[in-house]
Protein backbone atom coordinates (compact mmCIF):
# COMPACT_ATOMS: atom_id res chain seq x y z
CA UNK A 1 0.00 0.00 0.00
CA UNK A 2 2.69 2.56 1.00
CA UNK A 3 4.61 1.39 -2.54
CA UNK A 4 1.64 2.81 -4.52
CA UNK A 5 0.57 5.73 -2.76
CA UNK A 6 4.47 6.56 -2.93
CA UNK A 7 4.86 5.63 -6.45
CA UNK A 8 2.69 8.60 -7.35
CA UNK A 9 4.09 11.14 -5.21
CA UNK A 10 0.98 11.84 -3.35
CA UNK A 11 0.75 12.49 0.58
CA UNK A 12 -1.77 10.58 2.31
CA UNK A 13 -4.18 13.63 2.35
CA UNK A 14 -4.22 13.88 -1.71
CA UNK A 15 -4.31 9.93 -1.79
CA UNK A 16 -7.21 9.79 0.41
CA UNK A 17 -9.32 12.57 -1.74
CA UNK A 18 -8.17 11.30 -4.95
CA UNK A 19 -9.50 8.16 -4.08
CA UNK A 20 -12.19 9.00 -1.70
CA UNK A 21 -11.68 7.05 1.05
CA UNK A 22 -10.93 8.49 4.89
CA UNK A 23 -7.73 9.36 6.13
CA UNK A 24 -8.21 7.42 8.95
CA UNK A 25 -8.83 4.26 7.23
CA UNK A 26 -5.82 4.49 4.57
CA UNK A 27 -3.94 5.22 7.92
CA UNK A 28 -4.71 1.67 9.17
CA UNK A 29 -3.95 0.00 6.38
CA UNK A 30 -0.33 1.73 6.12
CA UNK A 31 0.21 0.87 9.49
CA UNK A 32 -1.19 -2.42 9.73
CA UNK A 33 -3.48 -1.96 12.24
CA UNK A 34 -6.24 -2.97 9.03
CA UNK A 35 -5.68 -5.22 5.88
CA UNK A 36 -6.58 -3.78 2.80
CA UNK A 37 -8.73 -6.10 0.47
CA UNK A 38 -6.26 -7.48 -2.14
CA UNK A 39 -9.05 -6.99 -5.02
CA UNK A 40 -9.05 -3.02 -3.82
CA UNK A 41 -5.22 -2.69 -4.03
CA UNK A 42 -5.13 -4.13 -7.83
CA UNK A 43 -8.12 -1.78 -8.68
CA UNK A 44 -6.54 1.14 -7.49
CA UNK A 45 -2.99 0.47 -8.67
CA UNK A 46 -4.99 -0.26 -12.12
CA UNK A 47 -6.55 2.93 -11.84
CA UNK A 48 -3.36 4.84 -11.79
CA UNK A 49 -1.92 3.36 -14.39
CA UNK A 50 -4.71 4.02 -16.58
CA UNK A 51 -4.44 7.47 -15.62
CA UNK A 52 -0.94 7.72 -16.11
CA UNK A 53 -0.06 8.52 -12.09
CA UNK A 54 2.08 5.60 -11.69
CA UNK A 55 2.97 4.16 -15.56
CA UNK A 56 3.72 0.07 -15.09
CA UNK A 57 3.22 -0.19 -11.83
CA UNK A 58 0.42 -2.43 -11.52
CA UNK A 59 2.38 -5.26 -12.05
CA UNK A 60 3.82 -4.56 -9.12
CA UNK A 61 0.87 -4.82 -7.01
CA UNK A 62 -0.84 -7.38 -7.67
CA UNK A 63 0.45 -10.26 -5.35
CA UNK A 64 2.95 -8.74 -3.08
CA UNK A 65 1.20 -9.25 0.08
CA UNK A 66 0.52 -12.77 -0.30
CA UNK A 67 1.98 -13.34 2.90
CA UNK A 68 -0.99 -11.48 4.81
CA UNK A 69 0.98 -8.26 5.79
Amino acid sequence: MIELRNSTGMSRKEFCAYFEIPYRTLQDWELGNRKMPDYLLRLMAYKLEMEKLAPGESSNFNNNDENGD
